[in-house]
């Protein structure tokens, strides 16, 4: 085993199924990872209930189920101080995690954060449109108009939420060590191939 810690971070499109990727590549490499536990940690910090956080994270419809909220607006569309208060947490937060252990961290600006970090490696996961429509349906029992619209939705609310804290687009190439596409090798497939190239990286 490598005695260096190191960081992956992932960023995705919504439906290229980046978060079971990151889920299998934590099972592969025998780390942890962290998405929501970050609002909870966050939520923690600032002596708010989770509730409140949820609040601030959850700007959709009241139409859209709540599960699939949590999916859409990472921290809202619009920033008021509060969530840049949840921000401000979560990436003291994420520092702390980057110092203190090896993990995978899926999005909240986390590529940003880590931006100057030495061994840490960026990687974004997307999928060609139609595919993730499918994937949608599939594993979120979506059906095809609701897939259609929450793509769009959380894609544009991702995009916002990162280029207001991080000032440049999930998907910029100039930020990231990979990117890849989902829907050549599927979830596990990907997986493997990302934890074949994080283990060559880092001498494991």
């Amino acid at each position: 085993m490598s005695k260096s810690k190191y960081v992956i971070t992932i960023t995705r499109q919504f439906g290229s199924l980046g978060r079971p990727i990151a889920k299998k590549m934590s099972e592969l490499l025998g780390i942890e990872f962290y998405d929501r536990d970050l609002v909870d940690q966050a939520a923690e910090k600032l002596k708010l209930p989770k509730s409140v956080v949820d609040e601030e994270e959850e700007s959709a419809a009241v139409s859209t189920p709540f599960y699939l909220r949590r999916m859409q607006f990472p921290l809202g569309k619009n920033t008021n101080s509060r969530q840049d208060e949840i921000f401000e947490a979560q990436q003291n937060i994420i520092r702390f995690l980057a110092e203190e252990e090896t993990c995978i961290i899926v999005g909240r600006c986390s590529d940003f954060i880590l931006s100057e970090m030495e061994n840490a490696i960026h990687i974004y996961i997307y999928a060609p449109y139609e595919k993730r429509v499918e994937n949608c349906v599939k594993d979120l029992k979506m059906d095809v108009k609701e897939a259609r619209k929450m793509i769009v939705d959380v894609d544009e609310a991702r995009d916002s939420y990162h280029m207001h804290y991080a000032g440049y687009y999930p998907d910029d190439k100039l930020h990231k060590d990979i990117l890849i596409d989902s829907s050549v090798l599927g979830v596990d497939g990907t997986a493997e191939y990302l934890v074949d190239l994080i283990r060559r990286k880092f001498g494991e």
